[in-house]
């Protein structure tokens, strides 16, 4: 009996011995088994490369196996490839993790975001005690502060305008990154009562305006003309802000924000541009400026001056005739004084001034890139201490030709050229257009067949809409939309047809095809736009 109590008391030893061999083990792995750690940057300028160590070792004194590595980058990290999460599994992190073994593993980026912003990069290891059945993890993070962006951005606006009066605000933005940023995006916010008019470049909307790329050391700008409103003394705030789009989130990168004092005018100042307050202008135009102020204060002003600066690469600035004025050969500003005008040496409360002068626009200028498209002049005045822009667009130049061939690269012709009489002939006609300035819309090429022509159904380019209308006997081509600079900077727009030709009589020429008419709508300007070409003729064999 005694014997067996031993025995027994020996066995609940052992078991006693193994149970506490296991949770001794359990909790020295439990611990400190594995430290975790991630090094990086604790600041970095945006849009730097910058590099994360995950360093972890094995403390305890038991295999880990299986072990498995899950590295987030931060919000806002920018990677070349892969994805935000980065798992890496037991083969690519070399197998299991011996007792005293230590590990790294890097990850490069470069982060986004506004200076000062907080962005975390986590880690986590998850692993397999030798053993046991179970998996635990050790899990860290590593903040790094955004500091100065190398990019920049600016707000010029005015900072008093008169209520009611046009203004110019002016964006720039450049990069100092040394990589290319890629879906940016620009949104101004405007105050109350501002009534936008027109933007050069045009945006996605009033609002909004995409940048592809911006590359190393890129530049733009943004300019935006529109009319505030409000009460004396009132201040409105503009407010820019430039970010890029990453999975759906808009990132911000800079904003500015400047504000606006409206003040009561004591001139009230206009112009009309060859009789009109809302003149569309055309290469080649003579514009005739007429200039009026009228006194709305309660006071007299005396001994004013009024200067006109002009602004667009397109005028003749030699050109310029100003009555009473004062402009030197080939500058852009004229100036009137009350020597010669005495509304500006008295102008008396109420009392209403008037100058005037006129400029030329050159025929044509040379387009080298898509930025010189939507060409507008300025006339920025300045009277007194009121200051007043006004905005004239440009419509776009559309040219157009019509030819005839006997050869063609288009379609297969056949039958004898000069025409015979009583012999069919097969010709193509060729339609080339361009368009220089503007985007334009709903663009049509179109003529009017004889009843000697046969329209014979085959048309280039395929894809281009060109149909013929059997009551009418008119050829349409249905451009679309036409890009400015088509057959300026690149190609010009072609459209070809085939026709057929049976002469009954014979004389020396014989009417082939009525001129063609090209039109469509300046998107710029609003305005319809619409030329002509010549009458084309067929030469006959004479009898």
């Amino acid at each position: 009996m005694k014997k067996n109590t031993i025995i027994f008391s020996i066995l609940i030893l052992i078991i006693l011995v193994l149970v506490g061999s296991i949770s001794w083990n359990k909790m020295s792995f439990s611990k400190e088994a594995l430290k975790l750690e991630i090094l990086g940057p604790e600041k970095t300028a945006i849009g730097e490369n910058i590099e994360y160590i995950v360093k972890f070792k094995n403390n305890g004194t038991i295999r880990l196996e299986k072990p498995e590595l899950t590295f987030e980058y931060p919000e806002g990290t920018i990677l070349e490839t892969g994805e935000k999460i980065k798992v890496m599994n037991s083969d690519q992190l070399g197998g299991d993790i011996y007792p005293g073994e230590e590990r790294t593993f890097k990850f490069e980026s470069r982060m986004l975001g506004k200076e000062g912003d907080t962005r975390i990069a986590k880690a986590r290891v998850s692993f397999q005690p030798k053993d046991l059945k179970t998996r635990s993890e050790a899990a860290t993070t590593f903040t790094t502060i955004l500091g100065a962006i190398p990019l920049d951005l600016t707000l010029d606006i005015p900072s008093k305008a008169a209520t009611g009066k046009a203004m110019t605000l002016k964006v720039a933005y450049s990069s100092n990154v040394d990589y290319t940023l890629k879906d940016l995006t620009c949104y101004i916010q405007y105050p109350t009562d501002f009534e936008f008019l027109y933007s050069q470049p045009k945006g996605l909307d009033n609002t909004q305006w995409d940048i592809p790329v911006l590359g190393e050391a890129g530049f733009g700008r943004i300019e935006v003309s529109g009319i505030l409103n409000g009460q004396s003394m009132e201040q409105k705030a503009f407010k820019v802000r430039i970010g890029i789009w990453q999975n759906g989130e808009f990132i911000l990168l800079k904003e500015v924000v400047k504000g606006v004092e409206i003040i009561a005018p004591s001139l009230y100042i206009t112009e009309k541009i060859n009789g009109s307050e809302n003149y569309i202008a055309s290469p080649g135009d003579q514009l005739h400026y007429e200039i009026t102020f009228r006194n709305v204060g309660d006071n007299n002003l005396e001994d004013l001056v009024l200067i006109s600066r002009l602004e667009g690469t397109h005028l003749d600035l030699n050109s310029i005739k100003a009555i009473d004025g004062t402009n030197q050969k080939g500058d852009n500003s004229i100036v009137w004084d009350g020597t010669k005008v005495p509304e500006l040496k008295l102008l008396e409360a109420g009392q209403v001034g008037k100058i005037e002068f006129w400029v030329n626009i050159e025929p044509q200028w040379t387009m080298k890139s898509l930025n010189d498209k939507n060409p507008i002049i300025k006339n920025k005045i300045t009277l007194g201490e009121s200051r007043q822009e006004f905005l004239t667009k440009i419509n776009s130049v559309i040219t157009a030709n019509q030819y005839i061939y006997v050869e063609s690269k288009y379609f297969e012709n056949s039958g004898p050229y000069p025409l015979e009489k009583d012999q069919k002939t097969f010709l193509t006609v060729e339609w080339k257009a361009t368009n220089s300035y503007n985007d334009l819309e709903n663009v049509k090429m179109r003529t009017v067949l004889p009843e000697s022509v046969t329209f014979e159904g085959k048309t280039y380019p395929e894809g281009t809409e060109v149909t013929f209308d059997e009551n009418t006997s008119e050829v349409m081509c249905d451009i679309g939309s036409f890009a400015a600079g088509t057959g300026v900077i690149k190609d010009p727009k072609i459209c070809a047809f085939q026709i057929s030709v049976q002469p009954q009589i014979t004389e020396k020429d014989i009417f082939l095809l009525g001129a063609m008419q090209l039109s469509g709508t300046d998107q710029w300007t609003s305005k319809e736009l619409t030329v002509k070409t010549d009458e084309l003729y067929a030469e006959t064999v004479g009898e």
